[in-house]
């Protein structure tokens, strides 16, 4: 898979050191993933959820931080749209995700 952007997560992980790590690690085994369906992320991440609209929810470092993405399956890309905390998520108007 192609993941738009690592920039995200590195300036993420600037202000969340403790999430650093699990993200690169989601990173890393998503770039060598070549998934089709949802069947083929919980291969990989067992707990991810698709919620409509192309978009799949990832729990990060023991559910204690989100990670929202868009995957467009036929393209293998997957565009980051949020990180954050569960109470940053609740925060923010969920539709311009």
């Amino acid at each position: 898979m192609r993941i738009v952007t690592l920039r995200r997560i590195t300036e993420f992980s600037e202000d969340h050191p403790k999430v650093k790590i699990p993200l690169l690690n989601w990173y890393e085994l998503t770039k060598k993933a070549s998934w089709q369906h949802l069947a083929d992320i919980k291969k990989t991440f067992p707990s991810a959820d698709y919620v409509g609209n192309n978009r799949f929810v990832f729990n990060i470092k023991g559910n204690h931080y989100r990670l929202i993405v868009i995957i467009i399956f036929a393209s293998q890309k997957v565009y980051i749209r949020f990180i954050g905390t569960h109470a940053e998520y609740d925060k923010i108007d969920a539709s311009t995700i």
